[in-house]
């Protein structure tokens, strides 16, 4: 029985220093990443010299009003977030998600069907909130179904500004 005691002492001593390597080495890595991470420093987005950014953009996630708004060379982040309306409470800033697509790739948001569309889907329509939304599923109720987009200007509320802004995220269907 001594024969153990010393394969025993050997187990228990490699068990603590494989202990004591896994963690200096998660102090080690987590004081590196640490090192590396610096809040108070803005992330800075440019494009190469002659690459004007213009078109539009389409803003998704965690903002009051996600569509698709006009984009200018002089936009920044803050302001286009501004213009979806700010972030709701859940929103993610630490992390932002940029898509460039390559030249002939054309990425569409899905268009809501305004026939079919329930309130919590048509108030994810920029400039749409639970009043408008109410609003159009009560009047295709009254009236039936929307020939065409053009017809949702006839919902109360709905102005020509609204409609330019959700033109392109809207399609009819029976």
């Amino acid at each position: 029985m001594t024969a153990t005691k010393p394969n025993q002492f050997w187990t228990l001593f490699a068990v603590l220093l494989l202990a004591v390597a896994v963690i200096v080495g998660t102090i080690v890595g987590g004081l590196t990443a640490w090192s590396r991470y610096r809040p108070s420093q803005p992330i800075e987005i440019s494009m190469p010299s002659g690459q004007a950014l213009q078109g539009t953009i389409y803003i998704d996630g965690a903002v009051t009003n996600p569509g698709l708004y006009p984009l200018a060379a002089t936009d920044n982040i803050e302001a286009l977030i501004q213009a979806a309306g700010g972030t709701t409470a859940n929103a993610a800033l630490s992390t932002l998600e940029l898509h460039v697509p390559e030249i002939g790739e054309r990425e569409e948001p899905q268009k809501i069907n305004i026939n079919h569309a329930e309130v919590w889907l048509l108030k994810a329509l920029p400039g749409i909130g639970p009043t408008l939304s109410q609003r159009i599923v009560d009047y295709r109720e009254q009236n039936g179904p929307f020939r065409n987009i053009n017809e949702l200007t006839k919902v109360e509320g709905i102005a020509a500004t609204t409609y330019e802004r959700i033109k392109l995220l809207i399609t009819v269907s029976d």
